[in-house]
């Protein structure tokens, strides 16, 4: 057991870290946020108000259980500390289960002493150790911040405890599906799927008469991320429900261990779609099969890009009738969009998700690309007449396809939007504007993780990832969390241009511009050096 658990700690101590410390990064950065942006009573229960007012805002917040300023920073930081919790743990699960049996690794240590059941006890034990380091630290980091320890231990317990749960998703995913591509994409769909059912949970709920608070509705019940809202830190301070998000999370360990004993390995109880005997023409050159592989996730990013663009343009105006009766909305948007009026900053706002959906898609393309060098069919292909610099160009110009259609996606129907709500013909050019910039932030991850694949192969997985989440924090909750304005311009998608009442506003286009030709030559420069790096 304690090699094992050696073996992983040095596999995963930079992607853990990252995580952690996001999470640590997000817990103390919300206070000053709260208490800076909302120092009153007044000021977070007209943003409550605010919010129950506008259901498709709710469904993306926490869950409102009062004015104090710890259950507004419970309101406000609760599900995204939840959210890097549970990627963390999917990921990690997936990792050190069914990507080590695809590698073939499992079958050398199951042909040890181990066996294997052991290694999957000692992916459960570490899961719960990274979890556990996650809650404390950021429970330490609200004490640090000025809060009180029984609610900062209990948002660090709840988060942990969501962690805990989506570990053991992803222990059970790992074992129905037989690849980890597989794998990760069941885990992050039930994430997903569980965070929205947490945010219709809410949405369905009972406001309280003085709409500071909300009683759910039993439809939260059913997500780990509901569980987590429920404990209600710095004001009921429940921790049944974070016990309840432990224990299911536990059960589904012991499930997938049960599971792993029942099947051969290699095998998997969902079994792969066989596959055609001869290829087809569209899969006649390099660059065609990456794009057979990847087009699916492609896909999903380009509908959550539609989404995104719809909702930018239709909910201005109700974003308008909200802000009219209630300024520290505008105030709120126009902070995060650093926009001139409040419908360039609701659009602002809205592409900067886009932002973060495009890059998404992008690394999620070059991560493929190290997941096919890892589990060696890269080779297969280099061994025909390929070089390697076109076969990972191949995958940079997917990626960066991809991004473009995330983001026409996004612009096609917040078109459609203003027409069909009447908008103004100026909201044509901010959308333009801002989406062609968000295309350029988000070409920047494609440059940066492309490097990091070609210095730090086995780190583009982590780094990648860990990047977006980064740059997520600083660029949609610096403003709000009285961040200093250079740290929040580190984030790409946070200094892409913006139309500021009329006018173009480039700010750091030039240097985004900068980064992406220096990271994606070096990249495509260096990788005519690199050899495979196949032991992932």
């Amino acid at each position: 057991m304690i090699p094992l658990l050696r073996q992983r700690l040095r596999r995963d101590w930079l992607q853990v870290t990252l995580w952690i410390l996001g999470a640590v990064l997000l817990a103390y950065a919300g206070y000053g946020g709260v208490t800076q942006s909302y120092s009153t009573v007044a000021d977070r229960q007209e943003v409550l108000t605010a919010v129950m007012a506008n259901p498709v805002i709710l469904m993306f917040r926490g869950l409102p259980s009062g004015t104090s300023v710890g259950a507004f920073l419970a309101f406000e930081d609760l599900p995204w500390l939840a959210m890097l919790a549970a990627l963390m743990s999917t990921f990690l699960a997936v990792r050190h289960t069914r990507g080590d049996e695809e590698a073939g690794r499992s079958e050398l240590v199951a042909a040890t002493s181990a066996g294997r059941t052991l290694p999957t006890v000692a992916t459960i034990v570490h899961g719960l150790a990274a979890n556990l380091v996650l809650a404390l630290l950021t429970a330490l980091a609200l004490i640090a911040a000025g809060m009180d320890a029984d609610g900062s231990l209990l948002t660090g317990a709840a988060a942990g405890a969501t962690g805990v749960a989506f570990l053991g998703i992803g222990l059970v995913a790992a074992q129905l599906m037989r690849t980890s591509r597989g794998a990760n994409s069941l885990t992050v769909w039930v994430l997903v799927a569980t965070f929205l059912l947490r945010g219709i949970g809410n949405v369905a709920g009972t406001p309280s008469d003085d709409l500071t608070r909300i009683e759910s509705s039993w439809l939260v019940w059913l997500s780990p991320f509901g569980w987590a809202e429920q404990t209600r830190p710095y004001d009921a301070d429940d921790p049944w429900p974070a016990v309840l998000a432990l224990g299911f999370g536990l059960l589904l360990a012991a499930a997938a261990t049960l599971l792993q004993s029942a099947r051969d390995m290699g095998a998997s109880f969902i079994a792969e779609r066989n596959g055609r005997a001869n290829a087809t023409a569209a899969l006649s050159s390099p660059h065609a099969l990456v794009w057979r592989l990847s087009w699916g996730s492609v896909l999903g990013w380009t509908i959550g890009g539609a989404l995104t663009g719809i909702l930018a343009t239709t909910l201005s105006s109700l974003a308008g009738q909200v802000a009219g009766e209630n300024p520290a909305v505008a105030q709120i948007l126009e902070k995060i969009a650093r926009a001139g009026n409040l419908d360039e900053a609701v659009i602002t706002v809205f592409f900067t998700m886009l932002g973060i959906l495009a890059a998404c898609a992008a690394v999620q393309t070059i991560v493929r690309a190290r997941q096919e060098e890892a589990h060696g069919t890269a080779e297969s292909v280099l061994a025909a007449a390929v070089g390697r610099v076109r076969w990972f160009a191949d995958y940079t110009l997917v990626a960066t396809c991809a991004v473009a259609l995330v983001i026409a996606a996004a612009m096609a129907t917040a078109y459609l939007g203003i027409a069909a709500n009447g908008g103004a013909s100026a909201l044509y050019r901010v959308v333009t504007v801002t989406g062609l910039g968000q295309f350029v932030a988000a070409s920047v991850f494609t440059a940066i993780t492309a490097l990091v694949f070609v210095v730090l192969p086995r780190a583009t997985l982590g780094v990648g990832w860990a990047l977006i989440g980064v740059a997520s924090i600083l660029g949609m909750f610096g403003p709000l969390f009285g961040m200093p304005e250079w740290a929040t311009d580190l984030s790409p998608i946070a200094v892409t241009p913006v139309v500021s009442n009329g006018d173009v506003d480039l700010r750091g286009l030039w240097w985004l511009v900068a980064a992406v030709a220096v990271a994606g030559g070096g990249a495509l420069t260096l990788m005519r050096r690199r050899e495979l790096a196949a032991d992932g």
